[in-house]
């Protein structure tokens, strides 16, 4: 029985062992939103506080798990007015549910630098499963720190009142909430 807990002990630490943590380098980093207004224009949206980070194993991300979250009471559009009603009950809910998450559950790699990457996506406290459109912009290295660093951009839609947010009608604010998140990530 010793033996067995012994080796099951050591497979666990090989398997952690080649896993690779990544996390954003928010100075070099994006997560953003854009809605259509009146049917007319385009309101672009992020969050100033968030944090995000990659787990794998393969070089070349085709086994990743990503995670993110972001403070729903950092977000800017430009509109303070906006900004203070994005944090109210009918919208984000910031006083009840101050984070939106994302952890994906699945990759596919469609070539060497485009991937579908499958997740639960959490605002206001509901969870939804989500497809979004993964591009590798590229591998390199860091001048200043000499650490290794990749790029990521994700893009997606989802659909504002499958997660309870804004009453107002499409015609006002758009139902489909354009996705979309870049990053530099440094490798730990």
């Amino acid at each position: 029985m010793k033996k067995i807990a012994i080796l099951v002990g050591i497979l666990i630490s090989c398997l952690t062992t080649f896993a690779q943590k990544w996390n954003a380098d928010k100075a070099h980093s994006k997560v953003g939103f854009t809605v259509t207004h009146l049917m007319l224009s385009e309101v672009d949206g992020n969050f100033k506080k968030f944090d995000a980070s990659i787990t794998a194993e393969k070089e070349d991300f085709s086994d990743a798990i990503f995670e993110f979250t972001a403070d729903v009471n950092s977000v800017e559009t430009g509109n303070d007015m906006r900004n203070s009603h994005l944090q109210k009950e009918d919208m984000f809910n910031a006083e009840k549910f101050s984070t939106i998450s994302f952890k994906s559950i699945s990759i596919k790699k469609v070539d060497a630098k485009k991937f579908i990457l499958n997740g639960n996506l959490t605002m206001k406290g509901i969870t939804k499963p989500v497809i979004l459109d993964m591009a590798l912009n590229g591998i390199g290295k860091n001048t200043r720190t000499q650490k290794p660093i990749a790029g990521f951009k994700l893009t997606g839609t989802v659909k504002r009142t499958d997660f309870g947010i804004g009453g107002m009608p499409s015609a006002v604010v758009s139902e489909d909430i354009e996705i979309r998140a870049v990053g530099e990530f440094v490798k730990e």
